[in-house]
């Protein structure tokens, strides 16, 4: 297993201290394809900041293009951090992100930049202000024998598995999620204890109450499935085919995190030739536009405290809500 290929921070570059900043960090949610990360640069710029990704796919230094992450233009306009980082290779988890985030806001508050959290993640917010479950780490040794077992078995027969052994956390799964489910069947397997029974207890937040200021976008579905279906198609033209092939060529385990982003597998069976290049770009824009309905209703039940921005009704809403009391008197 391939660990990640470089610093967490960088990209932070030599964008020097900053006094006088107002040090609150800004949290960006929302649905893909909503603008998020055109805001956080904007806020980056007007308040002396840093972008500090909170997209798990983003992470990965092989998706570029299918993961929406900033171009290199755009990042050359402010200071981001934890951006193409991690080797797609790598099984990231929540984890491990919280941890890389840490670096950050310890890097952010050195330099007097002010955080700005943005993504699309809500588990990532969640650890950030909530605190992470208590799981205990699974051995490496375990992880390799379940997936080695579990290799060639469909999502939903997983999950028939581990409705049989830990019923309550298998009713919270979707059968169509195998990196969950190998997740959950692994916790059971290294402690014999369903995972359920570890996600009372969470660790202190490294955001505490008081400490941050959430926006939602709340982009109306009229407006948001035609720019998803656009940037699906753009991102064809982009390089997302090169990066699928590369992704292809190096016959990683399709149950990593990276090898499920949307586009993926779809791009893969067309070059595989299992289906046709315009199945392939129906597919991938149907799973981003599921995966933006699953974004809504996890923020609703799982992110209180986020302010929710209506981008219809008025677009510059975002801004003025996440510059309201802040110092803005550097230079945009």
């Amino acid at each position: 297993m391939v660990s990640c290929t470089c610093d967490p921070l960088a990209g932070a570059g030599d964008w020097p201290a900053r006094e006088g900043i107002l040090v609150q960090a800004l949290l960006i949610a929302g649905p893909t394809a909503s603008g998020k990360s055109a805001l956080a640069i904007e806020l980056a710029r007007r308040l002396g900041g840093a972008v500090i990704n909170a997209d798990s796919m983003q992470v990965y230094s092989d998706m570029r293009v299918l993961s929406a992450r900033p171009s290199p233009d755009e990042e050359a306009q402010a200071p981001h951090l934890l951006f193409g980082h991690v080797d797609a290779g790598t099984n990231y988890s929540v984890g491990k992100w919280l941890n890389d985030a840490q670096g950050a806001l310890e890097h952010c508050r050195a330099l007097g930049l002010a955080p700005i959290f943005v993504g699309g993640t809500g588990m990532y917010f969640k650890a950030l202000t909530q605190g992470l479950s208590d799981i205990p780490a699974v051995p490496d040794e375990v992880r390799a024998d379940v997936r080695a077992r579990m290799a060639g078995v469909s999502a939903p027969d997983m999950h028939a598995l581990l409705v049989a052994r830990d019923p309550q956390t298998a009713a919270r799964l979707r059968p169509s999620d195998p990196q969950r489910i190998l997740r959950a069947l692994e916790i059971f397997e290294a402690t014999g204890q369903p995972l359920a029974s570890f996600q009372g207890a969470r660790s202190e937040p490294l955001l505490g109450p008081g400490s941050w200021r959430g926006l939602f976008l709340d982009a109306p579905r009229d407006w948001l499935y035609p720019r998803i279906n656009t940037r699906f198609e753009a991102m064809m033209e982009l390089g997302a085919v090169e990066e699928a092939q590369a992704l292809m060529a190096r016959g990683l385990d399709p149950a990593l995190p990276s090898m499920r982003a949307h586009g993926i597998p779809g791009l893969i069976d067309w070059l595989s030739g299992r289906i046709s290049r315009e199945e392939a770009i129906t597919r991938g824009q149907a799973d981003t536009r599921h995966y933006a309905r699953r974004q809504f209703t996890f923020a609703r039940r799982q992110l209180p405290g986020f302010i929710w921005i209506s981008l219809q009704e008025n677009p510059q809403a975002a801004l003025d809500v996440a510059l309201k009391g802040l110092d803005g008197s550097c230079d945009p």
